[in-house]
């Protein structure tokens, strides 16, 4: 799941935020008031809530440039400004798709432009429970550029870490030096992931993040978000969850502070740089009222939920399971409901739990 709640602050802040400092910039406090004191329009899967698809994909030369790195839902509740975010796996099985969720925008984009939000946006809503009211699209390269253009962020790395699988872009399908009769046999008698790096050297790279506050670029910035097989803890989606957190609140702090607020020239660069690798289904007509949100919600809390398979190191469960590969997926590696497959009931209850609560825990099966 690229980025987690990147997504939500980058649709904010950089998109809406930054339009939203640009008008408030050149109008006077009175006609701002006029502007923006008024009810938000927006469509609403309640009268208090508005629903959000956010999706990150790899673009450009990324190997399956349409597939979805990052699946998030994000529950916006109006009454008392709070973001709920739900991360789902790009690895949970859609018996509608026939595939993984995560090829859902690549299939709808094959069957006509703008079908790929339309697609994932029915897909995900059956997953979940919840009406969508709106999509957003967004890739690597608009992360990458919107983190280089403010001179890089700070982010305090809680533990130390490396990863030996992070997959470098471009290298994808490379023989790194073995023929094409070497990588068949290989491939047919080697099933770890973690014997990859060995045999095919050229395609990974090392990761290794030091303890404490770091400066990082865009690239370090979305290896670090993006990094799925660290050793120990930090491997798990929790915990890449909490580092796209992290991340979040360093572009925050970044963003809002007082050398980038007055650097006009950085304010349109930023915003040009993300509005270029977006995709959405947000009319034209309906941005003024994103424009009040992002305001409302510049200080609202964010809750982080997570859809996975739980991780007994922490004593943690999780909704999820990994069902015998074989031809009924695809001979993929991939997540079907714990209850059963495309029994997403127990999804439903969980996230309508999270939606009005805090406290709410993922019980033993039955």
């Amino acid at each position: 799941m690229l980025f987690k709640k990147l997504f939500v602050f980058l649709f904010f802040v950089v998109v809406f935020g930054l339009e939203f400092l640009q008008v408030t910039r050149s109008i006077s406090p009175i006609l701002f008031q006029v502007l923006f004191n008024k009810n938000i329009e927006l469509k609403k899967s309640s009268p208090e809530r508005i629903n959000l698809l956010l999706l990150g994909r790899g673009g450009g030369k990324h190997e399956g440039p349409n597939l979805s790195d990052t699946i998030i839902f994000a529950s916006l509740d109006l009454k008392n400004p709070k973001v709920t975010l739900v991360s789902l796996p790009r690895d949970l099985w859609s018996a509608d798709l026939n595939g993984r969720i995560n090829s859902a925008y690549a299939v709808g984009e094959t069957k006509r432009k703008g079908g790929g939000l339309v697609l994932s946006e029915s897909v995900v809503s059956k997953i979940i429970g919840q009406n969508i009211d709106y999509g957003i699209v967004i890739d690597f390269s608009g992360f990458v550029k919107a983190v280089d253009l403010m001179g890089g962020i700070d982010v305090n790395v809680d533990r130390a870490f490396d990863d030996y699988q992070y997959p470098i872009k471009g290298n994808e399908n490379e023989l790194c030096g073995h023929t094409e009769e070497e990588v068949v046999t290989f491939t047919a008698s080697n099933s770890a992931e973690t014997e990859l790096p060995g045999f095919f050297p050229c395609r990974y790279e090392h990761l290794h993040f030091n303890k404490g506050l770091q400066h990082m670029d865009g690239e370090t910035a979305l290896k670090y978000v993006r990094s799925r097989h660290a050793k120990g803890n930090e491997g798990t989606d929790f915990a890449r969850s909490q580092r796209q957190e992290k991340t979040i609140k360093a572009f925050m702090d970044k963003v809002f502070s007082l050398q980038i607020l007055v650097n006009p020239a950085k304010i349109v660069g930023l915003y040009s740089a993300v509005n270029g690798s977006i995709d959405t289904n947000i009319k034209q007509n309906e941005f003024d009222d994103f424009i009040k949100l992002a305001q409302k919600f510049q200080h609202a809390k964010i809750q982080s939920v997570v859809i996975d398979y739980g991780d007994q190191r922490d004593k943690r469960g999780g909704l999820l399971t990994h069902p015998p590969i074989s031809g009924k997926y695809k001979y993929e590696w991939t997540l079907i409901p714990r209850i059963g497959d495309n029994d997403f009931s127990e999804i439903h209850e969980y996230i309508k739990c999270s939606l009005t609560r805090t406290d709410c825990v993922v019980s033993e099966i039955p």
